[in-house]
């Protein structure tokens, strides 16, 4: 009795012991187990990432608030040029309904400041008789002879179109001092650069091919730009 007795005692005290040992988890095992996955790590949002749409927007809208602003300078500084001077007559190889004096559309819109305020066809400005005839001219003279060395022409519809610009000296003799292709788009002008004359002049002669860009070419106005000496 004495023998089962330790027998069942000895028994019961590994039992107690194995079941300890089964309870009892390592720390370093729950230290693992709460450690965040990859997966669990934060990630940068859209919006941390990316501007918003109302972002963007805002910096487009200031974008054309800017590039209005220097284009409505660059208009003002040409108006004022204190070397520039705006022509006082104009004869043209042909006019729109055959317009005469200050109609619309006749030779004389292309002369003084210019006042055609956006692009688009307008009778403030010179066009042809008709559209895409080919070859034009409007000629133009200016208050007082200068030594050139400058002309802005300012295309108001149909940009694009002018192929040839000359002065003329004192004697009548044409100079050509541009020929090519006109890179003008929209309201703008075309800026032809030049060293200064040793002659003067008080004329200018600008040609188009209309048959260059499609539909009707107009012109609001020419500024010669020189100097007395």
């Amino acid at each position: 009795m004495k023998l089962n007795s330790k027998l069942f005692y000895c028994a019961v005290a590994l039992v107690i012991s194995v079941a300890g040992c089964k309870k009892e988890e390592p720390k370093s095992m729950s230290a693992t187990s709460s450690a965040p996955t990859p997966t669990e790590k934060s990630q940068p949002t859209a919006s941390a990432a990316t501007p918003s749409a109302s972002d963007a927007g805002a910096s487009a809208e200031t974008t054309a608030k800017l590039a209005g602003a220097a284009w409505a300078l660059k208009q003002d500084d040409i108006k004022n040029d204190p070397n520039g001077q705006w022509a006082i007559q104009a004869t043209a190889s042909s006019t729109y309904n055959d317009a005469q004096g200050t109609s619309g559309w006749s030779a004389n819109q292309a002369t003084g400041a210019p006042n055609v305020d956006k692009y688009g066809d307008d009778g403030k400005a010179w066009t042809s008789k008709t559209p895409d005839g080919g070859i034009e001219w409007l000629d133009l003279k200016y208050p007082k002879p200068v030594h050139a060395e400058e002309v802005r022409v300012r295309e108001s519809f149909g940009s694009g179109a002018v192929i040839k610009v000359e002065i003329f000296d004192e004697q009548g003799a044409a100079h050509r001092v541009w020929a090519g292709n006109d890179p003008t788009t929209d309201l703008n002008y075309l800026m032809v650069k030049f060293p200064k004359t040793a002659f003067t002049t008080d004329r200018v002669k600008i040609t188009l091919a209309t048959n260059v860009v499609p539909g009707w070419n107009e012109i609001d106005a020419v500024q010669l730009i020189g100097t007395d000496q």
